[in-house]
């Protein structure tokens, strides 16, 4: 489907949120995140709108809540929100439905840039993941060294555990624990959601299940659901395979439909001093969620490219 017929059928509305992204009355969540009214919008307010398709965890935490705002005042420019997973982000890049993809799976972006559908990658920030489940611990996951170790304990108790199961950064990285370990999910035990994280974890915290996560999302959503964390990530002096970086990259325009220059604005806007220090200061509850990475006094050319390039 060509992005301009698409984005027809999502009408004026900000933001749309896909599967995984409802409200807490079960109705889908829309709402404009830069501001603005859908009926009192100018030509020119309207040619200033741009489509991200963006991992749901940078939605969930309500990070471009934070960020959107200050892009509008300084420049005008309107987001519309497609928050999906990366995964679906990706493919609705590849199909030319959105100018910018935000995601948190370096392996499928390399492969969205070798296709030829996205260009000019940046390293945007990080966090880390995190297994959690109820205090009561079946698994006996208490003191279990790495997620590793981990998810073969979940396995051998067959304690309930949820999958995002919708190949988001966080499905993908779960996939890679269970490859590395002498485990597999199978069975009543393993169930995948399809749900984005913030829904995930409230479906853990309801059935008393484990899942992996990433720490923005768990913290936001953590007086909510009760789960502890059991396994932590590099940013609690855990596994660095729990590490989960974020990249934006922009649609190609010789392949799609895509507003490019707007693009390279809002990459700009989010990898420069003013995003990345909203980056560093979104801190609901006191804790930052997330760790800005894009300004380096050192080159750092190989966030541009495939991370196997230099092998090709």
């Amino acid at each position: 489907m060509r992005r301009r017929r698409y984005l027809e059928t999502l009408g004026a509305s900000g933001v749309v949120s896909a599967a995984g992204c409802l409200g807490d009355d079960g109705g889908s969540r829309s709402n404009d995140l830069s501001g603005g009214s859908k009926t009192d919008e100018s030509a020119e307010a309207r040619t200033l709108t741009l489509t991200l398709a963006t991992a749901t965890t940078a939605y969930d935490t309500g990070l471009l809540d934070a960020l959107h705002p200050t892009l509008r005042e300084r420049f005008g420019l309107r987001v519309k929100v497609l928050s999906l997973g990366t995964g679906a982000a990706l493919r609705r890049g590849r199909d030319g439905d959105a100018d910018v993809v935000l995601a948190h799976a370096r392996g499928a972006e390399d492969d969205f840039l070798r296709a030829g559908h996205g260009v000019n990658r940046r390293s945007l920030m990080h966090n880390d993941f995190l297994v959690v489940g109820p205090a009561a611990d079946p698994a006996g996951l208490s003191g279990v060294e790495g997620p590793v170790a981990a998810f073969e304990r979940i396995a051998r108790t067959e304690s309930l555990f949820l999958s995002r199961g919708d190949e988001s950064g966080t499905h993908r990285r779960e996939r890679s624990i269970w490859d590395r370990s002498d485990a597999a999910p199978g069975g009543q035990w393993h169930q995948a959601t399809g749900d984005g994280m913030g829904d995930t974890l409230r479906q853990a915290g309801r059935r008393g299940a484990y899942t992996l996560t990433d720490r923005g999302t768990y913290r936001v959503f953590r007086e909510d659901t009760g789960l502890d964390a059991f396994v932590e990530g590099p940013l609690g002096g855990g596994a660095e395979l729990l590490r989960n970086e974020y990249g934006v990259v922009p649609v190609n325009p010789a392949e799609h439909d895509a507003r490019y220059e707007l693009a390279m604005l809002y990459v700009g806007f989010l990898t420069g001093p003013t995003g990345q220090r909203l980056i560093g200061e979104f801190r609901p509850g006191g804790d930052p969620l997330f760790v800005p990475d894009s300004l380096s006094s050192a080159p750092q050319f190989g966030q541009y490219v495939p991370a196997s390039y230099r092998e090709e």
